[in-house]
């Protein structure tokens, strides 16, 4: 056998071999759920906690600086674009700190059923709302 019809002959089993191997699951596949939802936000809220961190850090270095320094970053910070964003912070801190514990939950063998993961997800979500509200509310407004 030639050098060509050797080469021919490999590409041809490696093709098949290659239609042959299952392939790995796409998201078309999945069905969309909520600890999936949970999962993809648990990473988006991670993300803007190393956004709302650099704002913490903005505050802290405006308030090493002195009143002049400070005072701009309350300006910055305390209108309702400002509070806007450190109420979605406050969120995102509870909210990725719930999920978290969730995942430790899960990490030690609990809540695993489809009915358990249901209620810790859902006990996520709406722990995240209610400890970010009585935040604000104790915390800011009063």
């Amino acid at each position: 056998m030639s050098q060509p019809e050797r080469t021919q002959s490999s590409r041809s089993k490696s093709e098949r071999s290659k239609s042959e191997r299952p392939l790995s699951p796409h998201l078309e596949i999945y069905r969309f759920s909520l600890t999936m939802a949970l999962s993809i936000l648990h990473r988006i809220t991670g993300v803007g906690l190393y956004l709302g961190t650099a704002l913490l850090a903005f505050w802290l270095i405006g308030a090493a600086m002195g009143p002049t320094q400070l005072d701009l970053v309350y300006l910055i910070m305390g209108n309702w674009f400002g509070q806007l964003i450190m109420l979605g912070f406050t969120w995102a801190l509870f909210q990725h700190m719930l999920g978290g514990i969730k995942h430790f939950i899960w990490d030690v063998g609990a809540g695993l059923e489809p009915d358990q993961r249901k209620v810790l997800s859902w006990f996520t979500i709406i722990g995240g709302v209610i400890l970010t509200a009585l935040t604000w509310t104790f915390f800011v407004w009063i």
